[in-house]
């Protein structure tokens, strides 16, 4: 090979690196909205798929992920998620769509027993139609889904399967499920800071048909969720026995023939399970959007 052809040769792989080097990226904004309902405005943060900013007049389905108690909008751009969905676009791993993460505080994602935090009306009205005005979304339950992990699991389970009509789609990891309130044993004993949280939410003392009514697991016992589809994960060894409620739930759907994918997979409740199981949720989405599929998925 002579001289010139390899100087050819090399300059048309330098300019191939260089293009597979600017492979385009998505992105994240973090902004607030106003909310009437809640008085006061609320941060969020999205998402934005690799396409998003080239392809003007494209629309995208919209997953809606909820975070966990003590964590906040930032969640997948503080802890390395946001890297791991990137790569999962980059790859073609998953199909593009939106993911908004607006904060929750300690609420749970329901409105609070004494009505004085409606998150829930809040996220319903006002998040929801704020996100799909203000951004280009696929309108129509069937591309917008709704998901989180721990607290937000709670939150994703019981809206989904409160407002089935809403929601195409539903995935939690490690959700806060648990049939039975906690309960305080011994009079005049003092809260824990956890029964101080949950008080909060669920009336002090906590009143018990307001649980039941917002319980994820009972609500899945009679909602109309035929045509949801559903996914949820949870560790064996989880720190706060969630995984008893992940099996509940997976006993009540399959007593009812409701379709879903469940998983127990070895580990505790930390950041570290919710990220090596990330990419099963995001391909779910990918799926129930139809934006692709995943080779291996367990339906139950």
């Amino acid at each position: 090979m002579n001289e010139r052809r390899r100087a050819a040769l090399a300059l048309v792989a330098l300019l191939c690196f260089a293009a597979a080097g600017q492979a385009a990226t998505g992105r994240a904004e973090c902004r607030t909205v106003p909310s009437r309902i809640l008085h006061r405005a609320v941060p969020y943060c999205i998402l934005l798929p690799p396409s998003y900013d080239a392809e003007k007049t494209r629309r995208y389905p919209v997953l809606y992920f909820l975070h966990g108690l003590g964590d906040n909008e930032q969640m997948f751009l503080r802890s390395g998620a946001l890297d791991l969905v990137e790569d999962a676009w980059e790859r073609g791993g998953i199909g593009e769509y939106l993911i908004a993460t607006p904060r929750g505080g300690a609420s749970f994602y329901i409105n609070s027993r004494d009505g004085r935090e409606r998150y829930e009306d809040f996220l319903l009205r006002e998040f929801l139609p704020f996100i799909e005005r203000n951004y280009r979304t696929q309108p129509g339950r069937r591309y917008r889904g709704i998901g989180g992990i721990s607290m937000g699991g709670y939150g994703a389970l019981h809206l989904a399967f409160r407002h089935p009509e809403m929601f195409g789609a539903v995935s939690a990891s490690s959700a806060a499920l648990i049939e039975e309130p906690p309960r305080i044993t011994t009079p005049g004993a003092q809260q824990s800071p956890v029964m101080r949280l949950l008080a909060g939410v669920f009336g002090s003392p906590l009143d018990r048909a307001f649980w039941d009514r917002n319980n994820p697991l009972r609500l899945a016992r009679t909602a109309a969720i035929a045509g949801l589809g559903i996914y949820f994960d949870c560790g064996e060894q989880d720190d706060y026995g969630f995984e008893r409620g992940a099996a509940a739930l997976d006993e009540i759907l399959t007593s009812r023939r409701i379709p879903h994918e469940f998983h127990l997979y070895p580990g505790g409740h930390n950041w570290g399970y919710f990220a090596q199981h990330l990419s099963a949720s995001l391909e779910f989405y990918s799926r129930a959007f139809g934006l692709g599929s995943a080779q291996g998925q367990k339906k139950r």
